[in-house]
């Protein structure tokens, strides 16, 4: 338990960043799950939009530090590969 002045601040401050980085996340798989939906559709221009829309907030949640670098890239790669498979 904190006992400090400081550590109660900072036992404070990290139970509010811990909601907005789950609010963060939450709305980054919320974006992804509408791709993975147009994809399992098969609808390519609705997938490809969905995929435009997703990528925005994938970036956003690289620079708020919620999702790491390679990881966002990784998903955004597969995302599109599929993607660009359901036009073959």
């Amino acid at each position: 338990m904190a006992n400090t002045p400081q550590s109660k601040k900072r036992a404070r401050q990290s139970e509010r960043r811990q909601d907005v980085n789950k609010a963060r996340r939450s709305r980054i798989r919320t974006f992804l799950r509408k791709v993975e939906e147009a994809i399992a559709s098969g609808n390519q221009e609705s997938a490809a939009a969905a995929l435009r829309a997703a990528q925005p907030e994938l970036a956003r949640g690289v620079t708020k530090g919620v999702v790491h670098k390679n990881t966002a890239a990784r998903k955004m790669s597969r995302l599109a590969a599929r993607v660009k498979a359901l036009t073959a």
